[in-house]
């Protein structure tokens, strides 16, 4: 089982590099723009903003992958949580799609974690 929860936890920080990539660097692309239904407009004027997501997208993936380095289980437990609630609140303010693309596969990610543990 500890295999399937790094396999999982690796997918969320993959998934969480790909999101800095489209917020820091491609927030103003077409690419960026067609992710998040932005304007050419829109995207220009906040895209300040949006690199200011890709960091925090990047401290979950070096928290992630510091953990599992040191296959330190609460490490990585922490992070998946501050994912999930990331993709909770994000389901709540912006669209119930980031529930499933972000939050559910941490969710999985720590109940994997939990059971590989037990």
């Amino acid at each position: 089982m500890t295999t399937v929860a790094y396999v999982i936890v690796a997918l969320v920080a993959a998934l969480h590099l790909y999101f800095l990539v489209l917020e820091m660097f491609l927030w103003t692309a077409p690419a960026g723009r067609k992710a998040f239904g932005l304007t050419p407009e829109f995207a220009e004027e906040t895209k300040a903003l949006g690199a200011n997501q890709g960091l925090y997208n990047g401290f979950l993936v070096a928290g992630l992958v510091f953990g599992m380095v040191r296959t330190d289980a609460p490490t990585i437990a922490f992070f998946l949580a501050c994912v999930v609630v990331a993709g909770v609140f994000g389901a709540v303010t912006v669209s119930r799609k980031i529930l499933v693309i972000q939050a559910v596969p941490a969710a999985l990610g720590l109940v994997a974690l939990g059971l590989a543990q037990a």
